[in-house]
């Protein structure tokens, strides 16, 4: 990292928390109902099933219906969370999607979502280039969405549809990757104190992970659709690198300015990238794996809604409570990675409890 990337990094820390406390009263979950198990890959990807758990930890992921899009799994997700919610279309002051995979250039995913919500008088934000990361931002950006009187409640989606951007037969991507969509409603909340506590957001410019063309620098044109340049390409090493070190230090970075240390969290939302990137950065900071969902094993690695759905696992179980200290924390393209360190404040009596009438992940797969 050079010195002035460095310099950009170290001046997104924060310990000032936010003055206005929310509170997670929602999540929901979205699964396309084709699985694609480890062998299955074998026959166009040449890896052996047995290396592919060992080097990624991932069992099998999902794949979305050639008729359907992103939009389609971001409503999906978003109806079982605002049901838990307690909360109506008309409700909602905004609805943030986060994506690398929008249906289209424009019109935006976010104003897809919700006019089929329904959601008439909500703001719509797209959070996009990020990457994997794009969740945490989103999340970011509600947070302080929060902050204005006029807004009580919204709408955070993270998904992707990474199965439409994979080279076919790709060795190193084509394993990784899964579609789902996952949601949180964010409300605001009578617990003082609640709600983000502090943040680390970080990045610097790298094209180890990139989809070269289809932007201005490189339209698509019949070159590009041959040399295959509408594919993502990801340097391995590159990111394993990168994510095993900016993933703690920035953890490490957000809790110390919320005035705690990792041993003080009681649960850690983060990026289903890779177990052996999740597990190292376990180790980096101390920390014991009950309290680091884990659903790559049956979802794989699927981008922006990867935290979420570690949130919707512990949330749907019934295990995010009132006053519990979670991080969310994750890393993408570009590179971009972020941490943030929030308490979980009491639903409002207008909203229900986080996970309610919400449907859990699928029990994973057997060895």
């Amino acid at each position: 990292m050079t010195a002035v990337a460095h310099e950009q990094a170290a001046a997104s820390h924060t310990g000032d928390g936010l003055a206005v406390p929310f509170a997670i009263t929602g999540t929901g979950l979205h699964l396309p109902p084709e699985v694609v198990t480890n062998e299955e890959l074998t026959r166009t990807t040449h890896r052996s099933g047995d290396w592919i758990t060992a080097r990624t930890g991932i069992r099998e992921r999902r794949r979305l219906a050639p008729d359907l899009a992103t939009s389609d799994m971001c409503v999906s997700a978003a109806r079982p969370a605002m049901e838990a919610a307690g909360v109506r279309p008309s409700d909602l002051d905004a609805v943030v999607v986060a994506s690398y995979t929008q249906d289209q250039p424009m019109p935006s995913t976010s104003l897809i979502v919700k006019d089929a919500l329904g959601a008439n008088r909500a703001i719509a934000l797209d959070v996009a280039n990020a990457a994997c990361a794009s969740g945490v931002h989103a999340v970011l950006l509600a947070a302080h969405l929060l902050q204005n009187r006029s807004i009580t409640t919204v709408l955070v989606i993270g998904a992707d549809c990474a199965s439409r951007i994979i080279r076919p037969g790709d060795r190193t991507a084509g394993v990784f990757f899964g579609d789902a969509a996952a949601a949180a409603v964010l409300t605001r909340s009578r617990t003082p104190g609640a709600g983000l506590l502090s943040y680390d957001i970080g990045s610097w410019l790298s094209h180890a992970v990139q989809i070269p063309a289809g932007g201005s620098r490189f339209p698509t044109s019949p070159e590009t659709l041959a040399a295959g340049s509408h594919y993502v390409s990801m340097d391995g090493p590159a990111v394993w690198d990168t994510a095993t070190t900016r993933l703690p230090e920035s953890i490490t970075n957000a809790t110390r300015h919320a005035g705690l240390t990792p041993q003080d969290v009681d649960h850690f939302f983060l990026h289903q990238a890779n177990i052996n990137i999740l597990d190292a950065a376990r180790h980096r900071l101390g920390i014991t794996a009950e309290r680091v969902p884990i659903t790559l094993d049956r979802l794989g690695n699927t981008g922006a809604a990867g935290l979420f759905t570690a949130l919707h696992q512990r949330a749907s179980a019934g295990e995010l409570s009132p006053g519990d200290i979670y991080v969310m924390s994750a890393i993408g393209a570009g590179f971009h990675w972020g941490t943030l360190c929030l308490r979980q404040g009491a639903p409002s009596a207008a909203s229900g409890a986080a996970g309610e009438h919400i449907t859990s992940l699928p029990p994973g797969p057997q060895p």
